[in-house]
């Protein structure tokens, strides 16, 4: 649910330094909110605070969240650590894989461009033809 940034707190934190926002609000600008937020029912911040912070830094007014009904300090620290800690950075070699297929996919082969532009070109001229058909008084061919 999309919930007011303002009306967010937040309160001790385990991390305090947030690095460098930059690649993360690009990601947001360009991909918007992958991943919600996590707050409590009386909207403490729990996990997300990098991703918040980079939403106010881009003057977001609101942020996508996911409300949790713990209530413990135990509970609520738990989810804390495990937002940051049990998640698996991509290896060198499924990064270097993921830019290559992105590399591929941005900068196609000559002949696949030839192809698009031939498939463009013959579309348009089938519009074309088609608009003809439709526009010319029936009967007179």
């Amino acid at each position: 649910m999309k919930i007011p940034i303002e009306k967010i707190k937040i309160k001790k934190r385990i991390r305090r330094q947030l690095g460098d926002l930059d690649p993360l609000m690009n990601s947001l600008r360009v991909n918007g909110q992958i991943n919600p937020i996590l707050i409590n029912q009386n909207y403490e911040l729990i996990a997300g605070h990098r991703r918040l912070a980079s939403a106010k830094l881009l003057e977001w007014h609101s942020i996508e969240a996911t409300v949790v009904e713990k209530t413990t300090e135990l509970e609520l620290l738990s989810l804390e650590i495990d937002e940051n800690v049990y998640r698996a950075d991509l290896t060198d070699e499924e990064l270097h894989e993921a830019y290559r297929r992105m590399e591929k996919l941005r900068n196609p082969p000559l002949l696949k461009k030839i192809f698009n532009a031939l498939l463009f070109f013959f579309k348009g001229l089938l519009k074309k033809l088609a608009y003809r058909q439709e526009s010319s008084p029936r009967g007179q061919d």
